[in-house]
Parts: C-alpha cells; sequence; structure tokens
C-alpha cells in the first residue's frame, strides 16, 4: 500500500446509540452517533416500533379539506371581472445572415 493516503484508522472508536447503547468498533472516525442500532431496531428485538404517520395523515386531510372549503366559498367570477389581458406580440428572433440582410 502507498504511505500517506489512506484516513487515520482507529480501532478503538466508539458508537453511541439514542438508546443508550454503546459500541467499540473499528472506523475512520473516532466517536459516532446514531439514532437506531442492533439493540433498538425492530427487526432485531422484534418489538414494533410505531411512527408518528398518524400525525401527518391528519394534517393533510385538514389541508385538503381546508382547501376544498375555500374552493366551495369562492363565488363565480362575473364576465366583468373575467377581462382577458392584452397578449404580448410575439417578435421573431432573427439570425445572424437575416440581420445581414436587414441593414
Amino acid at each position: 500500500m502507498k504511505q500517506d493516503i489512506h484516513p487515520q484508522y482507529y480501532s478503538d472508536a466508539k458508537i453511541k446509540c439514542a438508546c443508550g447503547a454503546k459500541f467499540d468498533v473499528g472506523s475512520t472516525k473516532k466517536e459516532m452517533q446514531v439514532e437506531i442500532c442492533s439493540v433498538c431496531h425492530p427487526f432485531f428485538t422484534g418489538k414494533e416500533k410505531l411512527v408518528d404517520t398518524a400525525g401527518r395523515v391528519d394534517k393533510f386531510r385538514q389541508r385538503v379539506a381546508a382547501a376544498k372549503k375555500i374552493k366551495e366559498n369562492k363565488s363565480p367570477k362575473d364576465e366583468t371581472n373575467d377581462i382577458e389581458k392584452p397578449k404580448k406580440k410575439r417578435t421573431k428572433k432573427l439570425t445572424i445572415k437575416e440581420e445581414k440582410v436587414e441593414k
């Protein structure tokens, strides 16, 4: 292996989990913090861990209901208020050859 191109390796690196578990491993970082580990992960423990998805779904349903309410409460537009803005005329972009011809 080439010298001085590899990162520092720590054979006694510490891993700390949010559940409080601590592990000693080998890594290029001295200390790391993780949110979930084999001690608290549902796959390894067999216990179901609920995520707050119900709160998100309720918020979404409230937003949809509020949008429907706003849509229903809007009065239909009068024909006098529905005035169209005049459209801008498009100008053709000239190529270099066409510019020389016009000059």
